[in-house]
């Protein structure tokens, strides 16, 4: 019945390591898939990922001929769809046209007018209806905040006068109020279809209305204006689709994303206009279509991103495949020596080492076989593309002879003659250099390497973690044993003999612990790295999104729109303001005329920031020097600016020109390391490359600049109570290739950036890679470790058995056996989550954790202490169970069936 046991083991654990061998790269490739499907819809959560436009001219008359454009802009649409290559044909899909026309006085507001063909519906309107084609009046539909803003009713009739949309005098007529609500993305694109903004000094409130293309027409006709039409398009790809353009199908997408905008030109007009319009929208000349994406920058970013985590997640499955081996080969020489007595028999009466080996390998084929039909089975089953079959049989195959060679060496000829004399320890020195030769040679050729052109498995990336695991048992076992003995010698000065027995058991079998100890580690090394990367992520984004965003809300190009700065200040739930600009210098020394280097030179608020954000080093480091808050009588083109310079000397004199002007910079002293961390210039130094050296001063030291010089400028907004809702109002996302006057800056929101993190589909799949890879690992290593006890448990059976007929009791036989487990657990966790610790510096630049996170620096590592102590406290509860079962086994057998006259095989 055992034999028909460890049969089922042996088939169970050959189809789970045939699964996943088989289903892996599968699985991988399908949670590859699902990560870039997620990365597309968030790239297109606020703005369409491709965008066609075309500039067209007022309707030409013609004879017979009606202008329809609403239906030629359907219809275009319907071209330009079609026109997506076969590899994106059902992915790529019209979102929206939309044709925005310059900005009109109606209503005692500045009224801009949007056709949009995904307005909402007839269920949207709480009164009237929708525009429609009418007449010489144009129709228009507003939001209900609109309404009552204007003060606007169904029915009332609204005079259009010019504008930014010039020579225009038209009549109006609001048809209809909707309600703006719900996550539709025409809120989103276009705030102030949602709602209007409030009056501003020497100016009205701004709002938006939708109305009909035949209201666009009459417009336009009247202004002689040229409008831009955009058809929007969206890429929905799901996990299976996406799936294809993964690793080495970027290819394939970068190829389809280059030739679709020719395609879509071609399939819209055939003439080429060269800038001209010669190409027609129902009866409006037109230019060529251009398209603008950035939907291959985004999966490029991807890529690099995808090429780290394919790291981690292989380091899981490497140490999954390890632990599931090292359970075979304990199930294996548990065979071994339960065979051991009948095959030695065997051996006496004439049979041969190698036909004792070859019927265990007959014995076993049934059971591994089975094992890689079911595995195969499963993997068939699994999510992704075909199973490899081919790495699922070379699992089986490994599977399948390592019980025939183990039994081969324990039935040869030397084994079977029980040869006493004293070994060496030679082979076990050679063996132990060879794996760390090859461990040192395998972590300096992947920090050499890389993982950039890893594409696929990666044999090299999948071996590293076993050769480690290995070294750390090598290491482990020549270490650990000291202490023991130094712990028995103690123990033998007292009066029990428990503790003298099971440390001394234990520091002589440690040799024999090797393959527990393998298992152990290499399982608690692969959860501690991946609770590490996953902490390090977490912790590493948050910085990255505060760096990017530089306080509670920032708004880039400052300097560029201050009216729009203006209003982003005075908006809902904004408590503190901080102004932070930056300027390329390239100064040289004041003293000898030495370059200096290309710098930054950084101005903020210091007095601001301090007040705003009291953790500020570059508000510390400025208040220390005496430079916050200046009066500004130290500024200017004839005085020196007092600066804080990252290389330097205090005193020291830099000088450049600008303008024909020389301007000087005092070094006031050294800039803190902390400073160039900080989140608050993060903003200014994100737009730009980083350079060799950063000068830092006070805005009012630098009022010799003005503002169109600097080549960023930021406003930090800060309030616990920010509405971002308010805030994009007034600067909505930018769609790609919009108009230079569309946005003149960017607005980064933290909990708007922040959600986009927490919602990264590539660290959830790391994350689930990771777990499952774990959790599968744990469970085999429990397996193994029982497997393990119940190997050496005969030997700890007599020991405790010889005792027991000097008088030891229960309990101290439970102790014994703790006792003689626990120096190879404590080992086991300290070695394994050593290297778990170690392996991110270890892999060195093959793992790139900035390449999830972002931000200036690497981010700083994390270690989840809880669930470090957790692992730990889990394996020496586990041994400790381990144990109370043996021990309660023990007490059922008799003596004698422990103890046997004349064996000796301690």
């Amino acid at each position: 019945m055992t034999r028909a046991w460890l049969r089922v083991g042996l088939a169970l654990l050959a189809g789970l390591l045939v699964a996943v061998a088989a289903g892996g790269p599968g699985a991988l490739e399908r949670l590859g898939g699902a990560a870039l499907g997620a990365r597309l819809q968030q790239a297109q959560r606020d703005a369409p990922g491709v965008v066609h436009s075309a500039r067209f001219d007022p309707e030409e008359v013609r004879i017979g001929a009606e202008s329809d454009l609403g239906g030629d802009l359907a219809r275009y649409a319907q071209v330009i769809e079609n026109s997506s290559p076969r590899a994106l044909r059902r992915g790529l899909v019209h979102d929206s046209t939309r044709i925005r026309l310059p900005t009109v006085r109606g209503a005692g507001s500045t009224l801009s007018l949007i056709y949009a063909s995904d307005a909402p519906g007839r269920t949207a309107y709480v009164a009237g209806r929708g525009p429609r084609e009418r007449g010489e009046v144009v129709e228009i539909a507003v939001s209900t905040r609109t309404r009552d803003a204007l003060r606007l009713r169904v029915g009332q009739r609204v005079r259009l006068k010019a504008g930014a949309l010039e020579n225009v005098n038209a009549v109006g007529r609001v048809v209809g109020v909707f309600r703006a609500e719900g996550g539709r993305r025409l809120w989103s694109e276009q705030p102030l279809l949602a709602r209007p903004l409030p009056a501003v000094a020497g100016g009205g409130p701004e709002a938006a209305a939708l109305i009909a293309p035949r209201g666009v027409e009459l417009l336009q006709n009247q202004a002689g204006a040229e409008l831009t039409v955009h058809w929007n398009m969206r890429l929905v790809l799901d996990g299976g689709a996406a799936a294809r353009f993964v690793g080495r199908g970027e290819r394939d997408f970068q190829r389809a994303m280059a030739r679709y905008p020719l395609a879509a030109r071609e399939s819209y007009c055939q003439f080429g206009a060269y800038g001209g319009k010669l190409c027609l929208i129902g009866a409006h000349p037109a230019t060529e279509l251009e398209t603008d994406t950035e939907l291959p920058d985004v999966v490029e970013e991807f890529q690099r991103r995808w090429r780290q985590a394919t790291v981690v997640i292989a380091f899981a499955s490497a140490s999954l495949l390890g632990v599931g081996l090292s359970a075979v080969v304990v199930t294996s020489l548990l065979v071994v020596r339960r065979r051991l007595d009948t095959d030695r028999l065997l051996r006496a009466r004439g049979a041969s080492a190698s036909g004792v080996a070859l019927a265990r390998a007959v014995w076993s084929a049934p059971a591994v076989l089975l094992g890689f039909g079911g595995g195969c089975a499963l993997a068939a089953l699994g999510p992704g593309s075909s199973p490899a079959y081919g790495a699922g049989a070379g699992v089986a195959v490994l599977c399948w002879v390592l019980l025939p060679c183990l039994t081969w060496w324990a039935v040869r000829d030397r084994a079977v003659l029980r040869d006493r004399a004293p070994r060496r320890g030679g082979r076990r020195l050679v063996a132990e250099a060879v794996v760390l030769l090859l461990a040192a040679g395998g972590v300096s050729a992947l920090r050499a390497r890389g993982t950039e052109g890893a594409a696929g498995p990666d044999p090299l990336l999948a071996a590293v973690p076993v050769l480690l695991g290995l070294v750390a048992v090598a290491v482990l076992v020549r270490c650990y044993p000291w202490p023991v003995r130094l712990m028995a010698r103690t123990a033998a000065r007292g009066r029990g003999v428990v503790a003298l027995v099971a440390l001394s058991r234990a520091a002589k079998e440690a040799p024999a612990r090797g393959l527990a100890l393998l298992v152990l580690v290499v399982t608690l090394a692969g959860a501690v790295f991946g609770g590490l990367v996953s902490g390090t992520l977490t912790e590493g984004r948050r910085s990255a999104v505060a760096w990017q965003v530089g306080a509670d809300a920032s708004f880039l190009g400052a300097g560029r729109d201050p009216g729009m700065a203006a209003r982003l200040a005075r908006a809902r739930g904004v408590r503190e303001t901080v102004a932070v600009r930056q300027l390329r210098v390239d100064p040289v020394s004041g003293t000898d005329g030495e370059r200096y280097g290309i710098s930054s030179l950084i101005g903020v608020d210091g007095a601001k920031l301090r007040e705003a954000a009291e953790d500020s080093a570059a508000a510390r480091a400025l208040e220390g020097a005496g430079l916050a808050g200046g009066d500004g009588r130290r500024g200017g083109a004839d005085g020196e600016i007092p600066v804080l310079a990252s290389e330097g000397h205090a005193g020291g004199l830099l000088t450049f020109t600008r303008h024909g002007k020389e301007i000087r910079l005092r070094v006031m002293g050294p800039l803190p390391g902390a400073v160039e961390r900080d989140p608050a210039l993060g903003p200014v130094r994100g737009a730009t490359q980083a350079r060799q050296h950063l000068l830092l001063a006070d805005n009012r030291d630098l009022k010799a600049f003005a503002a169109p010089e600097f080549e960023e400028t930021a406003l930090l907004l800060y309030g616990e109570r920010l509405d971002p809702v308010a805030l994009r109002s007034l600067v909505p996302r930018a769609a790609p290739g919009a108009a230079p006057g569309a946005a003149t800056g960017e607005l980064r929101i933290r909990a708007e950036e922040q959600a986009e993190a927490d919602d990264d589909g590539l660290i959830a799949a790391v994350t689930t890679a990771h777990t499952a890879c774990t959790a599968l690992a744990v469970l085999l290593a429990l397996l193994a470790l029982v497997l393990e006890l119940l190997l050496s448990a005969p030997a700890r059976g007599r020991t405790a058995a010889y005792l027991r007929t000097l008088g030891l009791g229960g309990r101290a036989t439970s102790a014994l056996h703790l006792l003689q487990l626990l120096p190879m657990v404590l080992a086991a966790v300290v070695g394994g989550v050593t290297l778990g610790l170690a392996l991110p510096s270890l892999l060195g630049p093959a793992l790139d954790l900035r390449e999830f996170t972002g931000g200036p620096t690497a981010p700083d590592p994390h270690v989840d202490a809880l669930f470090t102590a957790a692992l730990g406290a889990g394996l020496v509860a586990l041994v400790a169970l381990a144990v109370g079962v043996e021990t309660w086994f023990g007490r059922r057998r008799g003596l004698g069936a422990v103890l046997r006259l004349g064996r000796a095989d301690d």
